[in-house]
C-alpha cells in the first residue's frame, strides 16, 4: 500500500495523455526522491499556467495573459492578407521553426470528428470567414493534419469559404512521402497525396 500523497500524484499524472499507470508511478517516484525544489517548480508552473496563458481573440493562438492579441498578428512585418489555418495552437510553432512564413495564422481549435462529438460549430470557422472580410485576405493556406478528420475539416473549410468568397485563393500545404519512409509503411492518405502532388523530374 503506497502512501496516500504518492497515490494522489500517480493518479494526477495518469490523467495526462500517453501516460500509463507504470509511467505515472515512475514520474511520481522520481518527483519524490529528487530535490523538493524540482517538485515545487513544477507545481508553481502548473499553478500559473491558466493564469498566465490565454487565447488571442483574433487568431486563437496562445498568448501571454497581459497581451491583447498575438504578436504574430499585430507585427507590422506580418502579411495579414495571407492566413495559414492550423488545427491546434502548437502547430503554429512547427511552422515558425522554418522561418519561411511571413503571413498570419488562424487556429481552428481541433478538427471535425463526429465520433468524438466535435462538430463544425465548435471550431473557429465562422471567425475565419469574418477575418477574410475584416483583413481583406487574399489567400488562405489550409494546413490541417493529414488524417481523416483533418482532410474532412479542410474540405469543409474550402466549401464554406468558397460559398462566401468565390474569388478567394485557397491553397493547401503540399503532402507526400517523407524522406526515408518505405512505401509499404505509408498510409493511404499519404500515398494518395504523394501521387496527387507528384513532380516532374
Amino acid at each position: 500500500m503506497l502512501p496516500q500523497a504518492l497515490e494522489n500524484v500517480i493518479e494526477a499524472l495518469g490523467m495526462l495523455p500517453g501516460v500509463g499507470p507504470r509511467t505515472a508511478e515512475r514520474y511520481a517516484y522520481y518527483l519524490f526522491k529528487t530535490s523538493p525544489k524540482v517538485a515545487e517548480n513544477i507545481a508553481d508552473s502548473l499553478d500559473n499556467l491558466h493564469k498566465g496563458v490565454k487565447f488571442c481573440p483574433v487568431t486563437f493562438a496562445l498568448i501571454n495573459a497581459d497581451e491583447e492579441m498575438s504578436p504574430l498578428y499585430t507585427d507590422p512585418e506580418r502579411d495579414k492578407t495571407t492566413v495559414l489555418v492550423v488545427e491546434e495552437p502548437l502547430d503554429i510553432y512547427a511552422i515558425e521553426q522554418t522561418r519561411g512564413y511571413k503571413g498570419t495564422y488562424h487556429v481552428l481549435g481541433g478538427a471535425v470528428s463526429p465520433i468524438d462529438g466535435i462538430t463544425p460549430d465548435q471550431l473557429h470557422i465562422q471567425e475565419l470567414i469574418r477575418r477574410v472580410k475584416d483583413d481583406n485576405v487574399s489567400e488562405i493556406i489550409i494546413a490541417t493534419n493529414p488524417s481523416v478528420e483533418g482532410e474532412s475539416t479542410a474540405l469543409l473549410i474550402e466549401k464554406m469559404l468558397h460559398e462566401k468568397n468565390p474569388d478567394l485563393k485557397l491553397t493547401r500545404l503540399a503532402r507526400g512521402l517523407p524522406l526515408g519512409v518505405d512505401l509499404s509503411y505509408a498510409d493511404q492518405i499519404t500515398l494518395s497525396a504523394a501521387l496527387e502532388n507528384r513532380t516532374k523530374l
